[in-house]
């Protein structure tokens, strides 16, 4: 399975593959066509009270995995959607965060490949 993540300010490339946004709100300043989306899943992204609650803080990383994982089971056919597409094709996962580390598509990337 071939899961990547890539931010949306960086360029789209052939190699993406189908490019799936996963933030819940469109990243400022990019234009529609910019992005060359297949795929917006809003359902897909942290709640607004979890991701403000997390605020980007690297401290609350480890809890904040925990609670969005409890959030994405929730999400049960969305994730078998993207699941299955992954199987067939490489998959990018597009976010708007400045931290490459500590964003909602590195911890979905880890909980698609982990289930």
């Amino acid at each position: 399975m071939a899961i990547q993540i890539k931010r949306a300010y960086e360029a789209p490339t052939s190699g993406d593959g189908y490019r799936v946004l996963v933030d819940r709100v469109w990243p400022r300043g990019v234009k529609k066509d910019a992005l060359r989306l297949d795929e917006w899943l809003k359902d897909l992204a942290p709640s607004t009270a979890l991701r403000q609650w997390f605020g980007h803080d690297p401290e609350k990383w480890a809890e904040f995995k925990t609670r969005y994982f409890r959030e994405l089971t929730a999400q049960a056919e969305q994730i078998k959607s993207l699941r299955q597409k992954a199987a067939q094709k490489t998959v990018t996962l597009v976010f708007g965060a400045r931290d490459t580390q500590h964003s909602n598509a590195v911890a979905l990337q880890e909980y698609l490949q982990r289930r």
